[in-house]
């Protein structure tokens, strides 16, 4: 062999000073290459043949018998880099991964094993067990027997329990709360009767398209939520359960109620929007504990006359679908609050006589041309008005009468005037009329917003009172209607209204004082709502007491009250109490008794500290706070109330957020913008309360 190239020379020194662990054999020529870890590493010669040896294809006549994996002479630095490699360790081989594909058919052994034995023990402990989102296609058969003794505990010692006593079959309880939802179950084993003790199962947002019928066993279930599956009918033994209350069937494919649903006498919530339901079943009134029903989103052309029976009805969501009527005995839903019937076919409203507790309507999007006068008297606390995008071409006086009213929107309708009594509407903070054709009132006043539009309306109100020879002495003198410096019955309210309301509202009179006789009227009346918003009082009228023990609603918003009086202590029914946009500076420490006492708002006020009293209201549900200098937060007396749900707090002088106040979850609704802290960042702030809440958890010292 030519070795003239100075690359085979280099090599075949290399190969002649191999390191001395190379065993000798005389079969090989003196060397044992199987055993050498440098010709492991680099090839063995002796698996070469001719036909593997590469080519100089620049010098004709010889062949380099060099390993083809060899690395050339001008990439190492000296022969000395051959013996360092040849005494090196053997690399270890590439690993033979087999993955699994991304996407693959899930096997049953894939889902036998999300159930671990770490949850296993946590829901025997708890009763809760979750494997939302968790990819399966099928349920863990093991799953159905978790009130059951395994095996380890049957065979384990009572010595052995004692010592895990976390483990020990005393401490284990049913499975009562079980989350299979957000998966890709397409069914539901019988055996799922063998978990008799639930009383919560949450299934929705899978591939359902039938529940088996042994669900009907589940005597305890309260809670079933199959919402977002592609279920076109319910086993008939599901409407068998005894004390489910809260069910949930929407975004599936029925095109009807099965009207064995009636049997279902505990069921206090029913959802069954997004789907393709054309009727109700008849005999649907029986479902007289019903609270909550959602039939949003369907194709519902009638309502059947038993609806009206559901006495217990407070919510009612009608919204996308093809009714064009309402009935017309509405008003035996005397507890309705919320009706939403917007993006129907309706041509006229009811005039809801009885519907007295019904706070919001929602009507937008139908053809509606007219608002019943008789509507707004008989609605006294309703707060939302809304009927955009209908055929309305003129509103009724009557509106003024809606006392209560905070939004009313009429965008885009054919309204050309606007009445002037809707400067009476003493709590009315959203107007919406754009879209109209409104001449009476100029374009760039209407761009203003809600204010600058009922400061006009009151402006134009007190001009026709002038011309109508009434002073503005008079005017604040009066009490809906009676004349002033007159001291007859017409300075009082109409007995008529005052008994048919129950509320005696006197609101933009620029009164100072109310005389004794009006709340002894009233008293007599049974009256039990008070307002006196945006007038002129300094003190709360002493009169108020003779109705101490019949008030649930008192409003004293928008005057100039200084100071509460102690009496106030006295209300023994008062559930809201409106002190808004007053000066106050505290409040009487007798105000804790008020155990009756859900809503309180004291915003736009002078406080520099939240009132002790107020941490001793255990019922309170709603503080309203905001506006005012409040500059420290008690978190300790927070923790004394244990219903508070809502804490606006917006618009103070707080420059410091305690983190403990984050262990409070209770609150639900948290408001702190607009004060002077650094953390909270307002980018948490503006994620909500969940946010806030989670942020606070995060910095309680440990």
């Amino acid at each position: 062999m030519n070795y003239s190239n100075v690359e085979d020379t280099a090599a075949l020194y290399a190969f002649n000073n191999l390191p001395k662990e190379c065993n000798t054999s005389p079969s090989n020529g003196g060397y044992d290459f199987d055993d050498c870890s440098w010709f492991t590493f680099f090839g063995n010669p002796n698996d070469m043949s001719e036909d593997s040896l590469p080519s100089n294809d620049h010098r004709s006549g010889s062949t380099s018998r060099i390993p083809r994996c060899a690395q050339r002479p001008r990439q190492m630095a000296s022969a000395n880099r051959f013996h360092q490699m040849a005494a090196s360790p053997r690399p270890s081989p590439r690993p033979n991964y087999s993955f699994q594909p991304v996407f693959h058919e899930r096997t049953t052994h894939e889902d036998d094993t999300v159930l671990t034995q770490e949850l296993w023990k946590l829901a025997r402990k708890s009763g809760t067990l979750n494997l939302s989102n968790k990819g399966l296609a099928s349920v863990p058969d093991r799953l159905y027997d978790i009130n059951e003794a395994d095996a380890e505990s049957k065979a384990a010692t009572l010595e052995q329990l004692s010592i895990k006593d976390e483990d020990a079959w005393w401490n284990q309880v049913p499975l009562t709360n079980l989350d299979l939802s957000s998966n890709a179950l397409s069914h539901i084993s019988p055996k799922i009767e063998n978990l008799q003790s639930l009383t919560v199962l949450i299934l929705h947002d899978n591939a359902l398209v039938d529940l088996p019928a042994e669900i009907g066993k589940l005597e305890k279930l309260m809670r079933l939520n199959v919402s977002r599956n592609k279920l076109c009918d319910l086993p008939r033994e599901l409407y068998s359960l005894p004390e489910l209350r809260h069910l949930n069937i929407s975004y599936n494919e029925f095109s009807e109620l099965n009207p064995d649903i009636s049997d279902l006498h505990m069921l206090e919530f029913l959802d069954a929007g997004h789907n393709s339901i054309k009727s109700l079943p008849g005999g649907i009134g029986f479902l007289v504990r019903l609270t909550a029903l959602l039939l949003p989103y369907n194709h519902i052309k009638d309502l059947p006359p038993d609806l009206v029976n559901m006495r217990s009805l407070q919510r009612l969501d009608l919204m996308q679908n093809d009714l064009t009527c309402l009935p017309e005995d509405m008003g035996l839903l005397r507890k309705l609050q919320f009706l939403y019937i917007q993006h129907n076919d309706i041509l006229e409203l009811t005039d809801f006589e009885g519907n007295e507790t019904l706070t919001e309507l929602h009507a937008s999007n139908n053809y509606i041309s007219n608002i019943p006068v008789r509507m707004c008297e008989n609605l006294p606390h309703l707060k939302v008005l809304d009927l955009r995008d209908n055929k309305i071409t003129q509103l009724p006086d009557e509106l003024c009468l809606l006392r209560n009213l905070n939004r009313l929107d009429v965008s885009n309708n054919s309204i050309d005037t606007l009445p002037v009594s809707l400067a009476a509407l003493a709590h009315l903070i959203s107007l919406q009329v754009e879209g109209n054709p409104i001449k009476s009132i100029r374009r760039d006043i209407l761009q203003c917003g809600t204010s600058r539009i009922l400061r006009t309306l009151q402006e134009r109100s007190m001009a026709k009172s002038k011309d109508e020879g009434e002073s503005d002495s008079g005017a604040g003198a009066r009490l809906c209607g009676g004349q002033a410096g007159n001291d007859t019955a017409a300075n009082y309210p109409d007995r008529y209204k005052l008994r048919h309301t129950r509320t005696l509202a006197v609101n933009l009179e620029e009164i100072t004082d109310v005389p004794e006789e009006v709340f002894q009227l009233a008293q007599k009346e049974g009256v039990h709502v008070v307002d006196f918003a945006r007038n002129q009082l300094r003190t709360v009228p002493n009169g108020l007491q003779h109705m101490q023990n019949i008030v649930t609603e008192l409003v004293l918003a928008h005057n100039r009250i200084g100071q509460v009086p102690q009496f106030i202590s006295q209300f023994t029914r008062i559930t809201l109490l409106n002190l808004s946009n007053n000066l106050l500076t505290d409040l009487p420490k007798e105000f804790g008794v008020l155990n009756t006492l859900r809503e309180l708002n004291i915003a736009n006020n002078r406080f520099s500290f939240l009132p002790s009293g107020l941490y001793d209201l255990q019922g309170l549900e709603i503080l309203i706070a905001s506006d005012n200098h409040i500059n420290e937060l008690n978190v300790a007396g927070l923790q004394r109330m244990p219903r508070l749900s809502t804490l606006d707090l917006r618009n103070n002088d707080i420059d410091f957020i305690p983190p403990i106040l984050g262990t409070l979850t209770n609150i639900t609704h948290l408001e702190l913008v607009g004060n002077p802290f650094r953390q909270p960042r307002h980018q948490i702030l503006m994620k909500g309360t969940e946010s806030i809440m989670s942020y606070l958890r995060d910095r309680v010292p440990r």
